[in-house]
């Protein structure tokens, strides 16, 4: 099993189209994005089409074609983030239904759904305290 990058790369795009437009520009391009994030610009757009759905990210066409933010950073959260690009819950239960004859396979999808579930409770709660703009700013110490 591999980790999931989505919502970190999502958030390296917002930041970067605000770090962008706090220097003078209007819209930013996926493939500046895509560089600044080391991936494939067609990765980036995807996500921010899924950003855009949520009203995070606004897509300009034709001369001047580029992404913007639609809203500030400082009022969107690493939570608003997550539910724009992350589909289905954080863990996923078997492929296959356990042998419901088999103790433990009878009681393991229950008993692990509760500890899942208070898990991404807190998930959710964290995510909600931090800000795009609390990032940036993050990313800018580090940078200096």
């Amino acid at each position: 099993m591999s980790a999931n990058s989505r919502l970190t790369i999502a958030a390296h795009a917002l930041a970067w189209i605000g770090h962008y437009q706090r220097l003078g520009h209007e819209v930013a391009t996926s493939e500046q994005i895509a560089s600044s994030a080391n991936t494939n610009p067609v990765v980036i757009r995807r996500l921010l089409g899924d950003l855009r759905r949520a009203g995070l990210v606004e897509s300009r066409r034709g001369a001047g074609a580029g992404w913007s933010l639609a809203r500030e950073l400082e009022s969107m959260t690493l939570l608003d983030v997550y539910e724009a690009v992350e589909t289905g819950p954080l863990f996923a239960m078997h492929r296959a239904a356990p042998d419901q004859g088999c103790v433990v396979g009878h009681g393991i999808q229950p008993a692990m759904q509760g500890i899942y579930d208070g898990i991404e409770d807190i998930l959710r709660r964290e995510l909600a305290d931090v800000t795009l703009e609390n990032v940036l700013r993050d990313v800018l110490a580090v940078s200096r």
